[in-house]
């Protein structure tokens, strides 16, 4: 009887992992209509949240960003007028991919930016790290440049 139980308490805790509660479908009375809310909440912000949309997040906030956006819809709004709703109640910040405009110009070009800005940062510091070099090895800027093509030959010589 002992090892009964032992086999069955085996059993049940191998098939544990195989069993795992998913995400409830929302109960919808239109599949449309939530399948239009489902739309429009991957293209909105959480505004709480790190970088997700408010279809990803489970913040209370979120959940009735979602409910405001049913509720519109059943009104009969239709989806640019939501959005424009949250845009105007939120800012463009509720917009997961704002727009090009001035007020975002930073959003959209920043990263490239600072992208050319750190390439020409290092440029110039290489090119001043190169000209420490040869002064501290006693050249001239001269000399250094006459080095420089004598060594562009030589490998030119060698290629060849």
């Amino acid at each position: 009887m002992r090892s009964l139980k032992s086999l069955m308490l085996a059993l049940l805790l191998a098939a544990a992992p195989l069993v795992h509660a998913g995400e409830a479908a929302p109960a919808a009375d239109d599949p449309v209509l939530e399948k239009r809310v489902l739309k429009l909440s991957e293209e909105l912000r959480c505004l709480v949240c790190q970088n997700q949309t408010i279809a990803d997040s489970h913040a209370d906030l979120a959940v009735d960003l979602k409910n405001q956006i049913r509720e519109k819809l059943k009104q009969g709004m239709s989806d640019n007028e939501v959005k424009d709703y949250m845009v105007a109640r939120y800012g463009d910040f509720v917009l997961y991919r704002p727009p090009v405009k001035a007020t975002t110009w930073v959003l959209w070009f920043g990263p490239f930016a600072l992208l050319v800005i750190g390439v020409v940062v290092l440029f110039a510091k290489l090119k001043s790290r190169a000209r420490k070099v040869a002064a501290a090895a006693g050249l001239s800027e001269a000399d250094h440049q006459r080095a420089q093509s004598l060594l562009g030959a030589e490998e030119k010589r060698e290629g060849a």
